[in-house]
């Protein structure tokens, strides 16, 4: 896989370095038997019949309030016995085309029980169906709504989400600059998808590549562009970074999104934004959702605590 020279990183903490005979972290056991696409145009419906059993599943539900933000927006609400005040609104990920809330459930409880805090995950309308601002505005409803909730300081909101609601979440933080009704404190970015224009790029070795390819990322972001390219929808081609809140970008080193997160990690330091990054050594995209209990999915889960309750002040 052929790198610009990123910037300086923390490396994963995971202890055990990738084996010399196979470019994946070896308590990522699944790794080799996964494709490396998850959804394309001729896929699209069963992937998302797929995606839509996770909210089925017996005891899926549990401990959550699903709250309306909108006509056509809803979120899933996960409250601590303790509260702190700060909240976490959280954004799912599936390319712009797949996925749901419910999908991150145990993550959003996790985190909601470890830190104390208030978690909602935003139902956002999914592409091509919706393209952008649809969905984006849809979670602009969410923060706003999160933030009128009792019990939640809006004064203490972060945003996050993985993979295309990492990217979510980085055009969120711009639009809630820009319309100055809340302001999050903090951006927990998992291997964000920022950059359509990575699309274009021939020169990249796709063989480790897990889940998400190029094929997959012409199609997820064609859907949600729908022909008209904003620095909004695509927050790596935004002209001003300044005044965004701090932000930490976790991701693998063989993630499809590797360059074009350090990228932005960059431009949010020149910005004077603060901005931790993390690389996970043999690590592919998603990883941690589709193996949590490796070694490597642990250190990240840690990581992304760690980061949020520093942020959050916890």
């Amino acid at each position: 896989m052929v790198h610009p020279a990123p910037p300086p990183v923390n490396a994963g903490r995971c202890d055990d370095p990738p084996v010399p005979d196979s470019p994946f972290h070896p308590s990522l056991t699944l790794a080799r038997w996964l494709p490396r696409r998850a959804v394309g145009p001729r896929t699209l419906r069963p992937v998302r019949f797929l995606s839509g059993l996770a909210g089925r599943i017996p005891g899926s539900g549990k401990g959550v309030e699903v709250v309306a933000a909108g006509a056509d927006v809803s979120l899933r609400v996960f409250r601590p016995a303790s509260p702190t005040g700060a909240a976490l609104l959280w954004v799912h990920g599936g390319g712009f085309v797949i996925g749901t809330a419910a999908q991150d459930d145990g993550l959003c409880r996790t985190l909601s029980e470890e830190l104390q805090v208030v978690v909602a995950s935003v139902e956002y309308r999914l592409s091509p169906e919706h393209p952008f601002p649809v969905p984006l505005e849809d979670c602009h409803a969410g923060l706003v709504a999160l933030a009128g909730l009792p019990g939640v300081d809006r004064a203490r909101i972060a945003v996050g989400g993985a993979s295309a609601g990492g990217g979510l979440a980085a055009g969120l933080a711009l639009l809630a600059r820009e319309r100055g009704e809340v302001a999050p404190v903090f951006q927990l970015l998992s291997y964000p998808m920022l950059d359509d224009r990575t699309t274009l790029r021939t020169d990249v070795d796709e063989s480790a590549f897990r889940v998400w390819d190029q094929r997959a990322n012409r199609f997820g972001w064609a859907a949600y562009l729908g022909g008209a390219v904003s620095g909004l929808a695509a927050p790596a081609r935004h002209e001003d970074l300044a005044g965004l809140p701090p932000a930490w970008i976790g991701l693998g080193d063989l993630d499809l999104f590797h360059d074009e997160d350090l990228a932005y990690a960059q431009r949010l330091r020149g910005a004077g934004v603060a901005c931790e990054v993390e690389v996970f050594p043999g690590a592919y995209h998603g990883f941690d959702g589709i193996e949590p209990r490796a070694a490597v999915s642990r250190d990240f889960r840690r990581a992304q605590v760690r980061a949020l309750a520093g942020a959050l002040e916890l």
